[in-house]
């Protein structure tokens, strides 16, 4: 089952310098991360279905913003978004690729996950984590 279209990819980002080779390109990954996320609360229940349209339009958006990371990055795997060494040298000039958290730059890798994808799943239930009741 399709959880989003490229067309819908499209209106729902604005944006239309994306083509439609990277939406298919990251299309799959985003949707195991996302599906992950929200505990396979789709693979369960059918999209088209549910009634709580705010819901589907917030899942949508997070997968949305899911492909642009992998867009933005050019990559879909923890290995290969966090390949870029930390420092290097040429000679007698060194770069270092500083941390946000640690000055040293030292031990700080990328997510798989897009932090956007927090801000649309917030409020929508699908980030549940407890026990199941059935």
């Amino acid at each position: 089952m399709e959880y989003l279209t490229f067309e819908e990819f499209k209106k729902i980002t604005g944006k239309e310098e994306y083509s439609k080779e990277m939406f298919g390109k990251f299309y799959k990954k985003a949707v195991a991360v996302i599906d992950n996320i929200t505990n396979r609360f789709y693979q369960f229940h059918s999209i088209e279905t549910d009634p709580i349209e705010f819901r589907v339009n917030q899942f949508k958006s997070a997968l949305c913003s899911q492909i642009e990371y992998f867009g933005e990055l050019g990559a879909d795997t923890y290995e290969s978004i966090n390949k870029a060494p930390q420092t290097f040298s040429a000679g007698r000039t060194s770069v270092s690729n500083s941390s946000r958290y640690n000055p040293s730059g030292a031990n700080e890798s990328k997510s798989l996950v897009s932090e956007d994808v927090y801000v649309y799943l917030e409020g929508t239930g699908l980030l549940y984590r407890g026990v199941q009741s059935w």
